[in-house]
């Protein structure tokens, strides 16, 4: 059995624009390796085998983000003083404060500082509101965040 997915709206809108992106791309995968067909001997042709490799990349991200989208379940965020799937939190610990959106996993990006709600961060920060202390465990020991902001 599969388990639903959760995404944040923005999240789920991303996945459509993929998928669109992919399909927009396909005809013209699908055109070069025509061409490429229409070359003759297959065996030694790396423009075909590029084409192929392509079209196959292409078809395997749409198979992929049509399982995703089929198991989505978007969660839209709560209105409320805890935080939430969909909340934009800021913590501190010390002088570090750093701001944090909360997603679910497959939108996590802590580059951008979007974080699972899964993660030890994000586990530690749900249910929470404005002002609580919480301890996280990291590889370099347990640290302290104070709330600082939900929204």
């Amino acid at each position: 059995m599969k388990q639903d997915i959760i995404f944040t709206p923005k999240g789920y809108q991303e996945l459509l624009e993929k998928k669109q992106k992919l399909l927009n791309e396909r005809p013209d995968a699908v055109e070069h390796l025509r061409k490429a067909r229409e070359m003759g001997d297959l065996s030694e042709n790396g423009y075909y085998k590029a084409a192929r490799v392509r079209l196959s990349f292409i078809d395997a991200q749409l198979r992929r983000l049509d399982d995703l989208m089929q198991r989505a379940c978007v969660v839209e965020k709560e209105q409320t003083s805890r935080v939430v799937i969909g909340s934009v939190v800021t913590i501190r610990e010390g002088q570090m404060e750093a701001t944090y959106t909360i997603a679910g996993s497959h939108e996590s990006d802590p580059k951008k500082h979007i974080i699972s709600y899964v993660s030890p961060i994000g586990k530690a920060l749900m249910g929470k509101m404005r002002g609580e202390t919480v301890e996280v465990q990291t590889p370099s020991g347990t640290k302290r965040f104070i709330i600082q902001s939900i929204e």
